[in-house]
C-alpha cells in the first residue's frame, strides 16, 4: 500500500518575522525613524533657506563655498561634498544592510527573498517605464528615467512617525527589505549609467586600496584609526577614478562580516554598522537634503512639475509607477509561487504600503543631479518634481493606512504582549508547554489571590450583619 502523501502548508506571505530579524528590524528602524524625522526637518529647511528673499543669496554662497585640496582634484562646493561625500556614509551602511540580509537576514533563503526582490524590481521598472512613456509622448528628453525609481526609507519612516499610524512588524520589515534591494539597484544604476569618464590610474588605485581593506579584515586587523584613514584614500581615489564615489561606501560595506562566529554576540558588520547608522541617520543624509532640495518654488514652478514631460514623467513615476509596480510584483508573485498573504493582513494593506514606496528622496535627488548635470534649471525643476510626486505618495499612503490603522493597533498589541513578563513576546512563545506552564502558575496565583479577596469580602459582610444595631436581621423585630 502507497504511502499516504503530507500535502505542505502554504506558504506565508509578509508573515510573522522570527524573534531575532524582528529584534534587529525594530533596532533598525527605530535609528531610521529619528534620521528620517531629522531629514523630513532638513528638507523643510532648505526649502525655507532657499525660498525667503532674504536668506536666498545667503543659501546660494553657502551651497557653493569650495573647500579642498585642489592639487588632489578635492576642490568641491559644500553641495558637491553633501552628495559626493557624505552620501558615502549613507552607501556604506546601505552596503552592510545588503551584505547582512545576503548571509543572515531574509535574502539569505532565496524562497523568502522572491517576494521583495521581485516587487522592488517591478518597483523600479514600472516608475521607469511610466517616465519614459510620459516623456516619449511629450516628446522630451528621457534620460531622467532613473530619478523615480527609489524609495527613501528613511523619509517613509518618518512619515509613519508622523501620522502614527502603528504598522505592523512584518510590513515595516517588507519596507525595509524593500529599501535595502532598492538601494542596490540604485547603486547599480548610478555605477553603470553615470559614469561618463575613466581615469584608470585612480580607479586601479581605489582597487588596490579595496583589497588592502579586505584583507586588513580577513587578518582581523581592529581599529578606527587604520580603516577610516584607509577609507578616506579610497572614497578620494574613486572619485577621481570617474565612478561615483558612494560606490566606494558600498564596496567597504560589502566587505564587512555579517555572520557571527563562537564567542560573538554580534558580528563586526552589525557592530559597526551600529555605530555608524546614526552618523548616516543624523548628519549625512540631513545634510545632503539641506543642500538639495533647496529649489525654488513657486505658482508658476509647481505648474511647471504638471507640464513640462520630465517632471511629471518623475511625479506620475513616483506616485503610479511605484505603488502599480510594487504592488503588481507582490501580487504575482504570490499568485505563481502559490504562496497565501498572511491571515493577519489584506491586500489593502500591500497596496498601502506600495503607496508608502512612492516616496522617493535622497537617491531620487541624487540621480536628479546626475542625470541633468548640464542643465542647472531642469535639475532644479526635476527636484521640485521629486519633493512634489513624494508629498503626494506620503499623502495617498497617509490615507489609505489611517484607514486601516485600529486593524493595525490590534495587530500591534497581540505583537508586544508579554503577559508572563519574561521579555520575549507571548506570540513566539504559544508552541512552547514552559510558556503554558508558566501561564497555568499566573492564573493559578491569581484565582488564588481573588478567592482571598473574596473570603474578605464575605466575612466582613457576615461581621457587618451581625453589628447591626436593634437587631435589624431578627425575626421578633418587624413592624407593629
Amino acid at each position: 500500500m502507497a504511502a499516504l502523501r503530507t500535502r505542505k502548508a502554504p506558504r506565508k506571505a509578509l508573515g510573522r518575522l522570527s524573534l531575532p530579524e524582528r529584534t534587529f528590524v525594530a533596532d533598525a528602524l527605530r535609528t531610521e525613524t529619528v534620521g528620517g524625522v531629522l531629514l523630513l526637518l532638513a528638507a523643510v529647511a532648505a526649502l525655507i533657506w532657499a525660498n525667503v528673499p532674504a536668506l536666498h543669496h545667503s543659501y546660494e554662497t553657502v551651497s557653493h563655498f569650495r573647500l579642498g585640496p585642489g592639487a588632489l582634484g578635492l576642490n568641491l562646493s559644500v553641495e558637491h561634498w553633501a552628495a559626493d561625500g557624505l552620501l558615502a556614509v549613507f552607501f556604506f551602511v546601505a552596503g552592510i544592510e545588503l551584505k547582512r540580509e545576503l548571509v543572515a537576514g531574509d535574502l539569505r533563503d532565496p524562497r523568502a527573498a522572491v517576494l521583495p526582490v521581485v516587487a522592488a524590481v517591478c518597483g523600479m521598472a514600472v516608475p521607469a517605464l511610466v517616465y519614459t512613456l510620459t516623456t516619449l509622448t511629450g516628446h522630451a528628453s528621457t534620460q531622467g528615467w532613473a530619478v523615480p525609481t527609489a524609495t527613501d526609507i528613511a523619509f517613509a519612516l518618518a512619515v509613519l512617525a508622523v501620522i502614527g499610524t502603528s504598522l505592523p512588524s512584518s510590513l515595516r520589515a517588507f519596507l525595509l527589505t524593500l529599501a535595502v534591494v532598492d538601494d542596490l539597484f540604485a547603486i547599480l544604476i548610478i555605477a553603470i549609467f553615470f559614469t561618463d569618464r575613466l581615469n584608470f590610474a585612480a580607479l586601479g588605485g581605489a582597487a588596490a586600496g579595496l583589497a588592502v581593506f579586505w584583507l586588513l579584515l580577513r587578518k582581523g586587523v581592529r581599529g578606527w584609526y587604520v580603516y577610516v584613514p584607509l577609507a578616506v584614500v579610497i572614497w578620494a581615489l574613486m572619485y577621481n577614478s570617474g565612478v561615483h564615489a558612494t560606490i566606494a561606501g558600498v564596496a567597504m560595506g560589502l566587505m564587512l562580516r555579517c555572520t557571527t562566529r563562537e564567542g560573538e554576540q554580534h558580528s563586526p558588520g552589525e557592530h559597526i554598522e551600529h555605530l555608524v547608522r546614526p552618523l548616516s541617520a543624523g548628519l549625512a543624509v540631513p545634510m545632503f537634503a539641506l543642500f538639495s532640495a533647496g529649489v525654488t518654488v513657486s505658482g508658476g514652478a509647481l505648474g511647471d512639475v504638471f507640464t513640462r514631460p520630465e517632471t511629471l514623467g518623475v511625479v506620475l513615476g513616483l506616485v503610479v509607477g511605484k505603488t502599480l509596480g510594487i504592488f503588481g510584483g507582490t501580487w504575482l508573485t504570490v499568485r505563481f509561487t502559490r504562496a497565501s498573504l498572511s491571515e493577519d493582513l489584506a491586500w489593502a494593506d500591500v497596496f498601502a504600503v506600495a503607496a508608502l514606496s512612492g516616496i522617493g528622496f535622497t537617491v531620487s535627488l541624487l540621480i536628479g543631479e546626475l542625470a541633468f548635470a548640464g542643465d542647472a534649471v531642469l535639475t532644479d525643476e526635476v527636484k521640485a518634481a521629486v519633493l512634489t510626486g513624494s508629498l503626494l505618495a506620503a499623502l495617498c499612503a497617509t490615507v489609505l493606512l489611517k484607514m486601516r490603522n485600529a486593524r493595525y493597533r490590534r495587530l500591534c498589541e497581540e505583537e508586544e504582549r508579554d503577559e508572563d513578563l519574561d521579555g520575549i513576546p507571548d506570540v513566539y512563545e504559544q508552541d512552547e508547554p514552559a510558556y503554558h506552564l508558566r501561564m497555568a502558575e499566573i492564573h493559578e496565583r491569581k484565582a488564588a489571590e481573588h478567592r482571598r479577596i473574596a473570603a474578605e469580602k464575605a466575612a466582613a459582610a457576615r461581621h457587618g450583619l451581625q453589628e447591626v444595631p436593634g437587631g435589624a436581621g431578627e425575626e421578633d423585630d418587624r413592624p407593629a
